[in-house]
C-alpha cells in the first residue's frame, strides 16, 4: 500500500507526508482532490497504510533502522522522505496518540460510528423501509474486551437512549 507512495514526485512527497502526519494528529489531512494521480481506492489504502505506518513506528518506539527496514520496498528518495518527517514529528504524533489513548481509557465517548442499513431481507420487508441502526460496541468483562453488535430499530434505540441517560444521571449522582 505505502509502495502507492512512489506515484508522487519526490519533490512534493514530504509536503504530503506532513499532512497525512496532520491528519493522523487530528488536524486536516491532505484532500485528494490536490493530488490526481491515485484512483479512490489507492488513496483511501495510500492514507490508511501511511497513518497506520506512522502511528505503528511512534507507539513501538522503532529506531530509523527498522523504520528504514520495513520501508524496503519504497525507493530510497521516499523512503528518506518518511523517515526525515516522522523524526521531525514523532513527538507530536506520540501527543496524539497519548490523546487518544487517555480520552479512551477514560470511558468518554466522544467518536460515534454511525450506520443506517435498510433492512431487505426479503420482499415485504424491503417495502417497509424499515430503518435500522447497527451499533457496535466493546465491551470489557473480566478485563477482557469483546466486540458486541447490536441492531435496533427506531423503538429500541429510543428505549436504549433513555436508559442510557437515566444511568448517566445515576453516575453523576454518584460523583
Amino acid at each position: 500500500m505505502i509502495k502507492l507512495l512512489e506515484k508522487l514526485p519526490p519533490n512534493e512527497c514530504a509536503k504530503f507526508l506532513h499532512r497525512v502526519v496532520d491528519g493522523v494528529c487530528g488536524r486536516n489531512p491532505p484532500r485528494m482532490t490536490d493530488y490526481s494521480m491515485w484512483s479512490l481506492t489507492e488513496w483511501l489504502e495510500l492514507l490508511d497504510g501511511l497513518s497506520s505506518f506512522f502511528r505503528f513506528a511512534v507507539g513501538k518506539k522503532c529506531s530509523d533502522e527498522e523504520v528504514l527496514e520495513s520501508l524496503g520496498d519504497l525507493d530510497s528518495g521516499h523512503r528518506d522522505a518518511v523517515l526525515t518527517c516522522l523524526k521531525g514529528r514523532r513527538d507530536e504524533i506520540r501527543h496524539a496518540l497519548l490523546e487518544r489513548t487517555n480520552a479512551v481509557s477514560s470511558a468518554q465517548l466522544q467518536d460515534f460510528d454511525w450506520q443506517i442499513k435498510l433492512a431487505l431481507s426479503s420482499d415485504k420487508i424491503s417495502s417497509l423501509q424499515m430503518a435500522l441502526l447497527n451499533l457496535n460496541l466493546d465491551v470489557k468483562q473480566d478485563g477482557v474486551v469483546k466486540p458486541v453488535s447490536i441492531e435496533l430499530n427506531r423503538e429500541e434505540l429510543q428505549t436504549l437512549i433513555s436508559s442510557l441517560e437515566a444511568a448517566n444521571k445515576v453516575v453523576l449522582q454518584l460523583k
